[in-house]
C-alpha cells in the first residue's frame, strides 16, 4: 500500500514540521488555527484539530479516571494499587498514541485516530 506524504513549506515551515509542532501542547495548534497561511493548510489544519481532539479526549477521559479513582480509593490497598496501576496504563497509552501522531506528521503522513481523525478530517 502506497502511502501519500506532504512535500513543500507553508509560511517559514516546512509542511511536516508544521504538523509534528501541531502536536506540541495545544498553543502551536490553536495558533495554526488562526494565523495565515498556515490556517489554510489542510495538511497542518488536519494535524491541529486532531491534536485538539486528542487534548480534549484526554481531559474527558481524566475527569473519569478521577471519579473511578475516588470511588476505587473507597478499596483497602488493592483500590489504591488498582489506581496506580490504571494511571500508569492510561499515561503510557496516551504517550504512545502521541508519540506515534508526531511521528506520522514529520513523516508527511495524514495519519488518523480513530474516533477524533474523522472529526478532524471533516475540519480540515
Amino acid at each position: 500500500m502506497q502511502v501519500e506524504r506532504v512535500q513543500g513549506s507553508v509560511g517559514v515551515l516546512p509542511i511536516n514540521v508544521a504538523g509534528g509542532l501541531a502536536y506540541c501542547t495545544i498553543i502551536p495548534a490553536i495558533i495554526f488555527l488562526l494565523v495565515e497561511p498556515y490556517s489554510r493548510n489542510r495538511f497542518v489544519r488536519f494535524h491541529s484539530f486532531q491534536c485538539l481532539g486528542l487534548w480534549v479526549a484526554g481531559v474527558i477521559i481524566g475527569a473519569v479516571f478521577r471519579i473511578l479513582s475516588f470511588v476505587l480509593g473507597f478499596i483497602p490497598i488493592l483500590g489504591h494499587l488498582l489506581v496506580w496501576v490504571l494511571s500508569m496504563v492510561i499515561g503510557l497509552a496516551f504517550f504512545a498514541v502521541w508519540a506515534v501522531l508526531v511521528v506520522k506528521a514529520l513523516q508527511g503522513e495524514m495519519y488518523k485516530v480513530p474516533v477524533i481523525g474523522d472529526f478532524a478530517e471533516k475540519q480540515a
